[in-house]
């Protein structure tokens, strides 16, 4: 079972929003090894913001399981303000129709291979949640900075995924960002209904 919960930061209660920094904090800097703005064993960042959109799951324990950030292009985020070199020659994205995803994880605190298993099948759900919240909000593209693996990840699950530059190393890792169109071929790839609609250029 894999329950989702959407919402800002006044939608959400108190408990959520520590219980979600803290699932980032475990994976993101415990797991993963990211130099990041840590308090009190909570992980936030000057991007969770009154208008930033939560998207996070939950297991049949009720544990935070995945997880994702999506912030608007016409105000500041992650890429733009930190990562602005990652676009190369291309424009930085700024539009009410494209916005950025980041935070993204469905890690399981587990290494064995019901773990993964679960781990898999939680990426393919926040992924179409994801893409079923952008959809209906009127959002046509996504942007997001992500280390090499992801392309990988993007790649076996069909959506329609793309460089928007060549990948740069970013302390001592390759990261690149890249595009995800929310488009008929990444929503029939994670069973989000989509009405057909044309790709911006």
């Amino acid at each position: 079972m894999h329950k989702t919960t959407i919402g800002n930061a006044s939608q959400l209660s108190p408990s959520n929003l520590a219980a979600l920094a803290s699932y980032r904090h475990a994976i993101f800097i415990e797991k993963l090894g990211w130099q990041l703005p840590v308090a009190n064993q909570q992980e936030f960042d000057q991007f969770d913001r009154a208008d930033t959109i939560y998207i996070f799951g939950r297991d049949e324990s009720g544990a935070i399981c995945s997880c994702a950030r999506l912030l608007p292009t016409n105000r500041p985020y992650l890429l733009s303000e930190i990562f602005p070199g990652l676009m190369g020659t291309v424009p930085i994205p700024d539009s009410p129709h494209i916005w950025e995803l980041s935070r993204f994880s469905s890690c399981i605190l587990g290494a064995d291979s019901i773990a993964l298993r679960r781990a898999h099948a939680n990426t393919r759900t926040l992924l179409a949640d994801v893409v079923r919240f952008a959809r209906s909000n009127g959002v046509r593209r996504l942007i997001t900075v992500s280390p090499l693996g992801v392309e990988r990840l993007l790649m076996r699950l069909n959506v329609h995924a793309h460089r928007a530059a060549p990948p740069q190393i970013v302390d001592g890792k390759p990261v690149f960002a890249c595009w995800i169109e929310i488009d008929e071929i990444t929503c029939a790839a994670l069973g989000v209904d989509c009405p057909r609609t044309t790709t911006p250029s």
